[in-house]
């Protein structure tokens, strides 16, 4: 399976996130497994997260380690997702991951959906 390693991540990942990711991981019995990143068409404001676990990379992904969490990111979605961090919250509003995207120039409500400047779909 080929894959690209790059030296820095497309997605950055808070220690929070990382933790979570991996208990998560083991209450799912995917341990060993990485994060899968993509964007997908959909939702409100034109594009949707996507987040998986997959035992290993796709044919073409980039692929690299944040503090032993493998991460794979589409290379369709490298664009849009640039300088993104992933973060877990927890506040009165419920818990979860979140996406920090500095490429989101709109987004929707709930704040999984999002739009970037070059999209036709921007507002």
């Amino acid at each position: 399976m080929t894959e690209t390693h790059t030296p820095r991540p497309i997605v950055g990942l808070t220690p929070k996130a990382i933790e979570k990711v991996f208990a998560t991981m083991q209450s799912e019995g995917r341990s060993g497994h990485g994060l899968r990143l993509s964007v997908v068409k959909g939702g409100c404001s034109g594009y949707e997260y996507s987040i998986k676990f997959a035992e290993q990379p796709n044919e073409g992904d980039i692929a690299y380690e944040i503090d032993k969490l493998r991460v794979f990111v589409d290379p369709g979605s490298v664009e849009k997702l640039e300088g993104t961090v992933l973060d877990y919250v927890d506040g009165m509003y419920g818990a979860g991951l979140k996406f920090t995207n500095p490429n989101a120039v709109h987004s929707c409500g709930c704040g999984s959906s999002f739009s970037t400047e070059n999209d036709e779909t921007a507002n």
